[in-house]
C-alpha cells in the first residue's frame, strides 16, 4: 500500500506533462486502436483521466509487473467485461502470469468472441442501452495475487497442474470490496459526455482456469476515467498551452 501512495505522490508532482500508464502490480494503458497510439494519462484531485475520441475503437493493455500470477477483474462504466454483470471485485476476470500482457479489446460474448469498446455518446453506450448509465466514464481494474500453497502441496500437485496457456482466460474465486473513490472536480462541461459503446463483433480466444485469491480484498484497485477532451479542457484536467502570439516573430517575409 506504501508503495501505491509513493507512486501516485510522485504521479501527481510530475502532472504537467502526462504520464501513460497507471498501476503498481501491472501497468494499466488504454490504447486507441484507430489512431495507434496510447493515451496520455493526466492527474487531477489524485484521480486518472483519459481523453477519448468519440467514434474511436479502443483496448484496455494490462501487462503484470508482479512476480507471480495476477487475477485482472476488469469493469467498463460499472459493468464487467467478461460477464455483463453490474461489476464487483469478486467477480470474473483475466489470469496473467508474471511479465505477461493482454489486451482487453471488447466486452466477452463467449469464448471466442468480443463486441468491440468504442468511444461514443453516452445514450449510445451499453451501460445506458442496458439500463445501467450511472457509472459511465470509468475503467477499471482489481487485481489479485495468486494465493501461495505450503511446498509439499505444490510438490503433490505438480505432476497433475494443467497451466494455462498465455493468453486471455477466465477465472473466478473469492468476494472482495473496491475502497471508496474521491469527490469528482466540478465543471460545466463543453458538449455532453461520452460512453462506451458495443461495437463489432471480433474473434478473440479465451479459456476457463482455476485462481484462488491471496485474500478477499484486492491487493490493488486501479481506476481510469475518461471523457471527451472538451470536457475535460473545460473542467481543467487537460490544461491547454497558452497562446503567446510575437508581433515580430522573423525578420523577413517567408513563402506561404
Amino acid at each position: 500500500m506504501k508503495r501505491a501512495i509513493t507512486a501516485l505522490a510522485a504521479l501527481m508532482l510530475s502532472s504537467a506533462v502526462p504520464a501513460f500508464a497507471v498501476g503498481s502490480l501491472a501497468d494499466v494503458t488504454i490504447y486507441d486502436r484507430m489512431s495507434g497510439q496510447q493515451l496520455p494519462v493526466y492527474v487531477s484531485e489524485g484521480r486518472w483521466y483519459v481523453a477519448g475520441q468519440p467514434g474511436n475503437e479502443y483496448e484496455i493493455r494490462v501487462r503484470n509487473q508482479s512476480g507471480g500470477d495476477l487475477l485482472a477483474v476488469s469493469s467498463v462504466d460499472g459493468i464487467n467485461v467478461i460477464t455483463g454483470e453490474t461489476a464487483s471485485p469478486a467477480q470474473s476476470g483475466y489470469v496473467l502470469s508474471a511479465g505477461q500482457q493482454m489486451q482487453i479489446k471488447g466486452w466477452r460474448k463467449d469464448l471466442t468472441r468480443t463486441a468491440a469498446f468504442y468511444f461514443t455518446r453516452l445514450e449510445d453506450s451499453y451501460a445506458a442501452r442496458t439500463g445501467r448509465p450511472d457509472h459511465v466514464g470509468v475503467i477499471g481494474v482489481a487485481l489479485f495475487r495468486r494465493k501461495v500453497e505450503p511446498p509439499m502441496a505444490l510438490e503433490q500437485r505438480s505432476n497433475r497442474y494443467d497451466a494455462p496457456e498465455p493468453a486471455q482466460r477466465d477465472a473466478q474465486s473469492g468476494r472482495a470490496e473496491a475502497g471508496a473513490p474521491a469527490a469528482r472536480a466540478q465543471a460545466t462541461p463543453a458538449e455532453k459526455s461520452i460512453g462506451t459503446g458495443h461495437g463489432r463483433s471480433e474473434t478473440s480466444h479465451a479459456r476457463y482456469t482455476s485462481f484462488e485469491r491471496e485474500s478477499e480484498r484486492p491487493n490493488e484497485v486501479i481506476a481510469i476515467y475518461y471523457d471527451s477532451r472538451a470536457n475535460l479542457v473545460a473542467r481543467g484536467i487537460i490544461r491547454e498551452p497558452v497562446r503567446d502570439p510575437q508581433p515580430f516573430p522573423v525578420h523577413f517575409v517567408p513563402d506561404p
